[in-house]
């Protein structure tokens, strides 16, 4: 009786076993036939997409005189901590510049951005295609040294050294200048009549960078009324950064003197965008990034006095507010969520013992006093003494001034103390247009008093004029047209609509004023300069 029933156990034992080995053959089948058909329908591709590369060789500096990669930036603050950053940060929860992914969506994205784009159809505007003077060695603000070269130091790695410590063969036909960080070919660029060109393949890189690179060392900028820091990258690029102040639909309280109020962030980075839809081109290139406070400023600042002024707020949030003239204390903290703090990141100018940059005071400059009002706003026929002020009375200096004065009004901007060029081609240059972060304060009103310049001298570049005519048509509305821009800023939306909307309204007022102007002269060439001849 016991044989029979192991006999019989066995048996059923060897069926049940059988039947599952059946049963997953099945499944298998079923997968298979299943699977193809669901994919039918959508196209499936088994492959997946290949990121295009990004310049993972190294960098080169070069200028007038042989200098190394470390001084072309200026690291006081930061100085010997930079090497031992680079190496214990670790990986952030950022994506950093030239991860394939990020690189094939922003590619996929521009493409269908093209598409029936206003700004890439004013961009072929022959306005916008009218040529500089031809760029000669004299004009360049660097002479490169072509057999200067750096590298990083291992393919794992994100540290650039010297060509003394590194492979310094290149692949065939590069050459040393296909080696540089994008931030030092933007150095590199910068010539006499553009800090960088109309249609610069830079500009994505340069952008995503600033959003992206690993940040090794923040530390405070010296000077200025307002909170800013130094931010330095692996690759030795360095950014201003500009926190958070104002949320988007605040407007400045109308009782504040342009001298005490905020500095924008947002309008750093609509400002740049604004200039280059002018066609001036004279603003660094600025992205907004969002901030890890702890990871990104805190745990790697060697600035004692800024590590001393953070602290953890009621709300649990990570607050600090640094050393400055105004808003720097408690009261006016900048706090994150919990950690994560809005911020713009505008690429630096080389250091100035590298590019010597002068500093002019604009003559149109405001009091910076509660009751006191300046000469030019007392006297109507100010701007005839300033023709007689070198560097005033010749070359396109006035001229230069009347177009910021148009960008100022524009963002409304009451903030425009100094201005600077670069001294080494002297008088016979563009203006840089910094610190904008007074800008898009509100829009609600407008301030006229901006435009003084170009209402007493009645004076304008004529293509100046003639893209703001353009820039008033329906086809490349203004307010269109940065809204696209700065659709792709990773802050997006940058500007609330009601600043959009009255870009329009201030781009009617200056038109006006122009219009003005041509009624009371006796010839149209008295207003407009002509500066393009025949070449439009």
């Amino acid at each position: 009786m016991r044989r029979q029933l192991q006999t019989l156990f066995q048996r059923k034992f060897k069926v049940s076993l059988l039947f599952l080995l059946l049963l997953a053959l099945l499944v298998h089948l079923a997968m298979d036939l299943a699977i193809p058909t669901a994919c039918r329908p959508r196209g499936c591709d088994a492959k997946v997409p290949k990121a295009s590369g990004v310049l993972s060789d190294s960098p080169v500096l070069a200028s007038p005189k042989k200098l190394s990669l470390r001084i072309l930036q200026d690291f006081s603050g930061s100085n010997g901590s930079l090497e031992k950053s680079s190496q214990l940060q670790g990986a952030g929860p950022h994506a950093r510049a030239g991860e394939p992914g990020v690189q094939h969506q922003r590619g996929e994205g521009n493409a269908r951005q093209t598409e029936g784009s206003k700004l890439a159809a004013l961009f072929k505007h022959p306005l916008y295609n009218i040529p500089i003077p031809e760029v000669t060695e004299k004009d360049k603000l660097f002479v490169v040294n072509p057999m200067e070269k750096f590298s990083l130091r291992s393919s794992g790695s994100d540290e650039w050294v010297s060509n003394s410590k590194a492979e310094t063969l290149l692949p065939t036909g590069k050459t040393a200048y296909d080696t540089y960080p994008t931030w030092l070919k933007f150095h590199v660029g910068i010539n006499r009549y553009e800090l960088y060109p109309r249609r610069d393949p830079l500009m994505p890189t340069l952008l995503r960078d600033l959003a992206t690179q690993r940040i090794v060392s923040s530390v405070q900028k010296s000077g200025g009324t307002q909170l800013k820091l130094i931010m330095t990258f692996p690759n030795y690029g360095q950014a201003l950064f500009k926190p958070m102040k104002q949320t988007r639909d605040q407007e400045t309280p109308i009782d504040f003197f342009y001298f005490s109020d905020f500095e924008r962030h947002n309008a750093e980075i609509a400002a740049f965008h604004l200039d280059r839809i002018l066609d001036f081109r004279r603003i660094p290139p600025v992205s907004g990034r969002l901030v890890n406070i702890t990871k990104e400023i805190r745990d790697i600042t060697t600035d004692k006095k800024l590590a001393k002024t953070f602290f953890i707020s009621p709300a649990g949030n990570v607050c600090f507010y640094g050393e400055c003239s105004y808003y720097c204390s408690t009261e006016h903290a900048l706090c994150g969520k919990p950690d994560r703090l809005e911020g713009s990141m505008a690429a630096l100018l080389p250091d100035k013992t590298l590019a010597k940059r002068r500093s002019w005071r604009s003559p149109w400059r405001r009091s910076y006093h509660k009751s006191k009002k300046a000469e030019w706003e007392l006297n109507p026929n100010y701007c005839a003494q300033v023709r007689e002020t070198p560097p005033y009375d010749k070359g396109h200096r006035l001229l230069d001034l009347i177009d910021m004065a148009v960008l100022d009004f524009l963002m409304g901007n009451m903030d425009r103390h100094h201005y600077e060029t670069f001294e080494k081609f002297g008088n016979d240059t563009f203006l840089l247009h910094l610190d904008n972060g007074r800008g898009f304060g509100t829009h609600s009103r407008d301030e006229p008093s901006i435009l003084a310049p170009l209402r007493q001298c009645c004076s304008i570049k004529k293509s100046t004029y003639l893209r703001l005519q353009l820039l008033a048509t329906q086809p490349y509305r203004l307010s269109d047209l940065l809204r696209e821009a700065l659709a792709t800023d990773p802050l997006a939306p940058v500007l609330a609509e009601p600043h959009l909307r009255a870009l329009d309204r201030r781009l009617g007022k200056v038109l006006a004023a122009v219009g003005r102007c041509l009624a009371g002269a006796a010839h149209p060439d008295e207003v407009l300069v002509d500066d393009v001849g025949s070449r439009v």
